[in-house]
């Protein structure tokens, strides 16, 4: 196996050694993935997040959301089921217990928190409910803000036991890592290892064991609003369907990145929109 001084390419190849589950029968068997974020003005990364989740795989997908957000929300993804939640004045998600939020974390097999969520106080929160509420057996998808709450608390997984993959950006990684990244290999391996969950920054991989692995073939226009969005998405989808975290990992970066240069021949290398990788999702995954 690939060490944090010499992580593996991911390659078609790879990936075909390394198959997907394809689970049989119901919709059931395929896992429920809830994607909490959202905010008054950023419903769309909910959206993005939930149809990539639903395109990776997964068999039921639920959203939760503010309130404000969540009629339109229903009608644009009539596939999920879309629960409204608290927000502040704001329109920010708000961190309050509630059985409502519990219950749909406690039955959810994968749970994405992050996409579109804003204050990092009320995320922090947020974050506190739903690891009260899920099983430990349920794989995290952590995002966005939810990343910048746990660097506050940087021991919240440690020895938790929990599958968790946590999905940086640069300057995301930057708060986790409490510097500058500079080598990204070593920064995912880093954090692998201070936060205790499998990391996937800009296409490198790095879990809590020392292994590591990278996705070469992502291009400029994947730096793209909402792009980071439909890969959390994606990455939960693969989870739900049976995927341990660093293959789900593995997958996702390369089914992003390919999903991409599906679309350079119609829309130019940055002409792209973060929503049209959604439909390129089922064909990538199938044709590795």
């Amino acid at each position: 196996m690939p060490n944090r001084s010499d992580p593996h390419v991911i390659t078609p190849a790879l990936l075909r050694d390394w198959a997907l589950p394809v689970p049989s029968g119901g919709k059931e068997n395929r896992g429920t993935v809830l994607v909490v974020g959202g905010s008054r003005f950023t419903p769309g990364a909910v959206l993005l997040a939930g149809v990539a989740a639903l395109r990776a795989g997964a068999g039921v997908l639920q959203l939760a959301a503010p309130e404000s957000t969540a009629a339109a929300l229903s009608i644009q993804v009539p596939e999920a089921l879309v629960v409204g939640l608290p927000e502040t004045g704001g329109g920010a998600l708000a961190g309050e217990p509630g059985d409502q939020l519990g219950d749909l974390v406690a039955e959810a097999d994968v749970v994405a928190v992050g996409p579109g969520l804003k204050d990092i106080d009320e995320t922090r929160r947020l974050l506190h409910v739903v690891l009260d509420a899920a099983r430990t057996r349920t794989a995290l998808v952590l995002d966005a803000y939810a990343l910048g709450a746990l660097s506050h608390e940087p021991d919240l997984l440690v020895g938790s036991g929990r599958p968790v993959v946590l999905t940086p950006n640069v300057v995301e990684a930057g708060h986790l890592l409490g510097r500058e990244p500079g080598d990204l290999d070593a920064d995912a391996a880093e954090l692998a290892a201070r936060y205790d969950a499998v990391v996937s920054l800009y296409g490198h991989i790095a879990t809590p064991d020392g292994r590591g692995w990278r996705e070469e073939s992502g291009d400029a226009g994947l730096g793209t609003s909402g792009s980071g969005d439909v890969r959390s998405g994606l990455l939960a989808g693969l989870l739900s369907r049976g995927a341990e975290p660093a293959q789900a990992a593995c997958w996702a970066a390369f089914a992003h990145a390919v999903s991409g240069q599906r679309l350079v021949p119609q829309y130019g290398r940055i002409g792209f929109l973060a929503r049209e990788l959604l439909d390129e999702i089922p064909h990538t995954l199938a044709t590795v």
